[in-house]
């Protein structure tokens, strides 16, 4: 593997988008193309890329869809041999004309502005779920549709995480458009016997967003952390990344979830990791909550088993990359936010 210290984005999306052995065995046993839905966001480029380093033959399309309002962005995939292809998802005419692909990964959706867009959030989280689900249900696909852990609401830390069968409880609009957009694909699936997998995604970290990115900035400048909010999952994007492409194996009919993400640590533990890399130290305000977004991982191990980047590394690559100037995205996590309000 790449050695995990890149200060550069060429260098970090050859990271988030190295493929390991499992991945490759996982695509290779696979057959059909791979398709992305949503790819223009925060994890489909390196997503498309890892998927397109993981097919040795290039007769399997890798077809990443999005509107790509950064051409940019498009180009780059057009040159590392990935199919892109220009579509607004809540269009059904548009989705109607996409080219099928035997396995699907739904990536779209929208988190921030929800409070002040709730049926532009509805609209990409459920309307556009139905367009999608209906066009790619058939004929033997295989879907992984891309959820998060706010179906389950906050939990008691010392319960140790939400669990798959945990009876979901929606904190918000956001939240509950979340669910809406699993019972979509849910309920076509069952009709159709495609293959599903809901992919409850807990806090994937780029070095230019993620919770550890937003602490590690903190500790930098002095801003004291506020442990509020003490605890969470959070897991290297990378992972995340092989995990979503191995996940395709998974899906089954009519569906199941699969919480994703690292084990549950203190936002103390990250904050004293960050500073231990920059050789500072770090204040805290607050008192921790006895409850927190917190996902149980014990399903994940069992049927993915994997090794994860670990957190004092991803501390360490995130005190690097801001130190060397490196471009965050403006895209703040909001893991603080206790009201379902984004």
């Amino acid at each position: 593997m790449t050695s995990p210290t890149p200060t550069t984005e060429p260098a970090l999306e050859q990271l988030l988008s190295e493929p390991d052995e499992p991945t490759v065995e996982t695509l290779t046993t696979l057959e059909g193309d791979v398709v992305l839905l949503g790819a223009g966001g925060k994890m489909g480029p390196s997503l498309a890329r890892m998927a397109r380093r993981a097919i040795a033959d290039r007769a399997r399309r890798v077809i990443a869809v999005s509107r790509f309002r950064d051409a940019a962005v498009s180009a780059a995939l057009e040159a590392d041999g990935i199919t892109v292809v220009r579509a607004d998802l809540a269009d059904p005419h548009a989705v109607a004309a996409l080219p099928w692909a035997a396995n699907v990964l739904w990536l779209a959706g929208q988190k921030f502005g929800t409070t002040g867009d709730p049926v532009g959030t509805w609209t990409e989280n459920v309307v556009a779920s139905v367009h999608a689900a209906e066009r790619f249900a058939r004929d033997g696909a295989r879907i992984v549709c891309f959820s998060t852990g706010n179906v389950y609401g906050r939990t008691p830390v010392a319960a140790g995480g939400s669990r798959e069968h945990d009876a979901l409880a929606p904190d918000g609009e956001y939240a509950a458009s979340c669910i809406g957009r699993e019972r979509v694909f849910e309920s076509v699936a069952r009709r159709t016997g495609a293959a599903l997998l809901c992919y409850r995604l807990f806090y994937a970290n780029d070095l230019r967003y993620g919770v550890v990115t937003e602490i590690a900035r903190k500790v930098l400048v002095g801003e004291p952390i506020d442990v509020t909010t003490g605890h969470v999952n959070v897991i290297w994007q990378g992972d995340a990344n092989r995990l979503a492409l191995r996940a395709l194996s998974l899906a089954s009919a009519p569906g199941q979830s699969l919480n994703v993400t690292g084990p549950i640590v203190s936002v103390r533990e990250i904050a004293t990791a960050c500073a231990e890399a920059a050789e500072t130290t770090v204040k805290f305000v607050g008192t921790e909550s006895d409850t927190a977004l917190l996902a149980n991982t014990s399903m994940l191990s069992a049927a993915l088993p994997h090794t994860p980047l670990g957190l004092r590394a991803l501390c360490a690559m995130s005190v690097l990359w801001l130190r060397a100037g490196g471009r965050t995205l403006a895209k703040p996590t909001k893991f603080e936010v206790r009201d379902g309000k984004f």
